[in-house]
């Protein structure tokens, strides 16, 4: 293996001559190894980080403090990474000390290196062109770092919420599908009042999808960016025009409405937008953690449970217990929405940790919201595919749960009283009679009130005798 040797401040160190990175990348590898998760497990970062170091280079050419040839080669580099090229030497653990300068610093020597090759010099040839002085040009970790998190995270967005639409139509088809369906709804695990399983699983779609736009709305918070802030947000080190023209180069490239934010001070040490996110994430998982726990619930039995409804079988469920089938699909989904939960509150107390002008904590923030994003993707889809589309209903059990339900009484209320509704619940709990039976036999309603009271139309909505 032929290797070639790099300087920084603390000395010397020899790398592979194939390693597109350089000797601060190596260092950082070799100090953090946490998760076992490198930028590259995330391609929206990676092309999010040339992103903001191509807007970088164009505009620090238009004001004249980067050579042409340099900027060029820095961008030809750029396009390449954002087309999927070198990801993977991006290779530092998401979970770094220094606030993101080593993802930073990864970013900077593989753009340098590729850029070096495209002017016809040899990688680690700093001396034509530099990872600091010329990529990182009119940058620090502490502006370059935070927007390509903010755009990365727009960019994790597109494939979750189109999971979600694709899983909300999912829901809406089979409450189509199961608008004929009548059952009973429960409160607090005990019989209620009659429902269709459809305008369940409408509920479903609704609660879902009302998130879609909950998440547009956070990312909408994340096109406010600091870039041109440099260190501590007072723009030490770059020219005046710099800012308002790398934020536009940025927009236009990555076809998102980015802006300045208001106040570089303020938006340098701000984790609001990532708390705001986060918090979308959790509540959209919340609602799904529900959905599955109802799915589990709907589903018990087969025969000794509310069987309302047949999930689709996955695999076989039992080593020991033949012929068993398990709501796996479900519990999966289950359990990432516990880890979105705990990614939650992780990225809360880093917010919270932040001190004075940076927030140190901020690489813990982006993993564990990308990490959201794309375990939730993934959810979405494997219950569309693999559950919600191959849902049967169990009509009979639903009609025979009806039948024998004393939930329905309450459709009577109005016209015996609730005294007398009251009793007959009482006594049919007792007796093992249906309720029907017993308003029979008691004189309090004939046959024919009964069919009309205790049809679907009437129990279903809201209704008014003729």
């Amino acid at each position: 293996m032929t290797t070639r040797t790099e300087h920084d401040l603390l000395g010397d160190m020899t790398l592979p001559s194939e390693a597109w990175y350089g000797i601060q990348t190596q260092r950082a590898v070799d100090n953090f190894q946490i998760t076992g998760v490198p930028i590259s497990h995330f391609p929206e970062l990676v092309r999010a980080l040339a992103m903001v170091k191509s807007a970088a280079a164009k505009a620090n050419a238009d004001v004249g403090v980067l050579a042409p040839h340099k900027a060029e080669a820095i961008q030809a580099a750029c396009a390449e990474i954002i087309d999927g090229a070198l990801h993977e030497h991006f290779v530092v653990d998401l979970i770094q000390g220094g606030a993101g300068t080593s993802t930073n610093m990864n970013a900077n020597e593989v753009i340098a290196n590729l850029a070096l090759t495209k002017l016809g010099f040899a990688k680690g040839d700093y001396a034509r062109l530099h990872p600091n002085d010329d990529v990182n040009r009119s940058q620090s970790t502490n502006d370059a770092y935070p927007t390509a998190a903010c755009l990365s995270l727009q960019f994790a967005a597109e494939p979750l919420t189109q999971a979600i639409a694709d899983l909300k139509t999912a829901l809406e088809h089979k409450g189509a599908e199961f608008a004929d369906v009548v059952k009973m709804g429960r409160t607090q695990l005990q019989d209620a009042v009659p429902m269709t399983l459809g305008q369940e699983f409408e509920g479903f779609a609704v609660t879902l999808g009302e998130d879609i736009e909950r998440v547009a709305e956070a990312c909408r918070l994340l096109c406010e960016v600091n870039l041109g802030g440099t260190a501590i947000g007072t723009g030490i080190n770059t020219h005046p025009q710099y800012q308002a023209l790398a934020v536009r180069h940025l927009a236009t490239l990555s076809g998102k409405p980015i802006v300045p934010a208001s106040n570089l001070v303020e938006a340098s040490s701000d984790m609001g937008a990532f708390v705001f996110l986060s918090g979308m994430l959790k509540r959209f998982a919340i609602k799904l953690g529900k959905i599955c726990n109802d799915l589990r619930l709907l589903s018990s039995g087969p025969r000794t449970g509310l069987g309302e409804i047949a999930l689709p079988a996955m695999q076989p469920g039992s080593s020991i217990m033949p012929g068993k089938v398990n709501p796996v699909i479900p519990e999966a989904v289950n359990q990432t929405v516990y880890q979105v939960i705990a990614n939650d509150l992780a990225v809360s107390l880093a917010a919270e940790a932040g001190q004075l002008q940076l927030n140190a904590m901020e690489p813990m923030i982006v993993y564990n919201l990308l990490n959201s994003m794309r375990m939730l993707c993934s959810a979405c889809t494997m219950l569309q595919t693999r559950c919600i589309e191959g849902i049967e209903a169990n009509r009979e059990q639903c009609a025979r749960h009806v039948d024998n339900s004393i939930g329905i009484i309450t459709a009577l209320v109005p016209h015996i009283g609730y005294s007398n509704a009251s009793r007959i619940a009482s006594k049919a709990l007792t007796s093992g009679a249906t309720v029907r039976e017993l308003v029979i036999d008691e004189g309090l309603l004939d046959e024919a009130q009964l069919d009309r009271l205790l049809s679907p139309q009437a129990m279903l909505a809201p209704f008014q005798e003729a």
